[in-house]
């Protein structure tokens, strides 16, 4: 199905009002959650690698994305919000069928080689705490990862989504474990030491790759959908314009929240391996286990249990949102019934997709192929394949068709193509770099 399902139109009387001050926790959603689930295992993996190999000289990426990633993420919640339909969806809508394939196969590549990944790092990370074969933990993480997504009513699930968002800050506390030199760390992020060769550069578009990723889009719009289903007066602000104040208001708030938050742990991953393993000449990391292997010794067992837990804890909230935003895509491009709030026998493609993404992920476990390896140059292909996606959202959002009077505003729309184009230059000097 390409459409939201909308109830029959309320009364006046109705229309969904928001409390004039509603807590915290009550506008806090889908933003969230997609900022927390950027720092899933593979993104763990990822700031490991850069700062145990670059020390302090990438904290800045994050200060520098931070803003990026905020616009790209609002402009994917509006599209959600504004239509009552998905990235998918409305690229089915206004763009050629080639196109939404080929996008859509993209994505979904990815999101299967991450959900490998992750499911790799969380079953080493077990080992790590308890002993035991890590491939058995691999099976339960992906069975219990899909019973939750299939069977589980959509309103709890997300309330479980968010106190999983709790697991970010085991990051932030080891940096009370271990000593951070905080005079050097804010020379380095204010004053950023910037080089021109290909690990350098192919490191910013990894980092990028990681925090400004093509699933996080489709997985925030697709929210947007499944809160206005979960909410019986709310409307596609399309339809319901009144809404809208109220609505942009939350999405604001919700989504740079959740990215300072996915932001900030992400800064102290960086800043706790570059403390500990860059500065003991640790400096080739390829997976997050390992760098918690290495914290062990250097930091302490505490630092390493932390980082561990995490590693799981970060997971499980991540493997819902890549074979979630693939099933969505999926979903959408073939026109079924799709979304976590409907029940299992309502949306079985949908589920069905959802399941097969998590079960090929998990077997890559299995196999030859190493889908942990992959971690680092899965975030530089995301890097690249978010460039033309981030380009075809700009279109979409500010395309009267589909927007129609909640086309973007110039600031956001100015800061949105400045992401674009950061994206862009990043893979283009990872290319012209290459071999040098």
């Amino acid at each position: 199905m390409t459409e939201l399902d909308i109830p029959a139109e309320p009364n006046p009387s109705e229309i969904v009002k928001q409390p004039e001050r509603p807590k915290l926790l009550q506008i806090l959603g889908p933003g969230l959650i997609t900022g927390a689930s950027d720092d899933d295992p593979s993104g763990i993996a990822t700031y490991s690698q850069v700062g145990a190999g670059f020390g302090y000289q990438m904290g800045w990426v994050m200060l520098f994305s931070w803003p990026l990633m905020c616009a790209i993420q609002e402009i994917s919640a509006r599209i959600g919000r504004v239509t009552g339909r998905g990235i998918a969806g409305n690229l089915k809508r206004h763009y050629p069928s080639w196109m939404v394939s080929s996008i859509v196969s993209l994505l979904v590549a990815a999101n299967v080689i991450n959900i490998g990944a992750d499911l790799g790092a969380m079953g080493a990370a077990l080992k790590l705490l308890i002993g035991g074969p890590a491939l058995l933990y691999v099976a339960l993480f992906a069975l219990v990862s899909v019973l939750l997504e299939v069977f589980s009513r959509y309103s709890r699930y997300v309330s479980v989504l968010k106190w999983l968002t709790l697991s970010l800050f085991a990051y932030v506390g080891i940096a009370f474990v271990v000593h951070l030199p905080w005079r050097t760390i804010g020379y380095a992020l204010l004053v950023p030491h910037i080089r021109f060769d290909t690990s350098y550069i192919t490191a910013v578009v990894a980092i990028l790759g990681t925090t400004i990723s093509p699933y996080l889009f489709f997985w925030q719009a697709e929210e947007e959908v499944e809160e206005v289903r979960e909410r019986p007066l709310a409307r596609p602000l399309g339809r319901a314009p009144e809404q809208a104040p109220a609505e942009f208001r939350r999405i604001r708030i919700d989504t740079y929240v959740g990215m300072a938050l996915s932001n900030a742990v992400a800064l102290f991953i960086i800043l706790t391996t570059a403390a500990t393993l860059n500065a003991h000449g640790i400096t080739d990391i390829q997976t997050s286990s390992q760098a918690a292997e290495a914290l062990r010794p250097i930091a302490g067992p505490l630092s390493f249990f932390i980082f561990a837990l995490g590693i799981i804890g970060t997971g499980l909230l991540a493997l819902p949102v890549l074979a979630g935003s693939s099933a969505y895509a999926v979903g959408e491009m073939f026109g079924w019934h799709v979304g976590l709030a409907r029940k299992a026998m309502e949306a079985k493609a949908f589920y069905a997709t959802l399941t097969v993404a998590t079960v090929i992920g998990a077997a890559l476990n299995f196999s030859p192929v190493d889908p942990i390896k992959a971690l680092f140059w899965s975030a530089v292909i995301n890097g690249v394949v978010a460039v033309p996606v981030m380009a075809i959202m700009m279109h979409l959002s500010s395309h009267r068709a589909a927007m129609g009077d909640f086309q973007l505003h110039a600031g956001l729309k100015i800061v949105g193509w400045l992401a674009t184009a950061v994206m862009a230059a990043a893979a283009i000097g990872l290319f012209a770099t290459w071999g040098g």
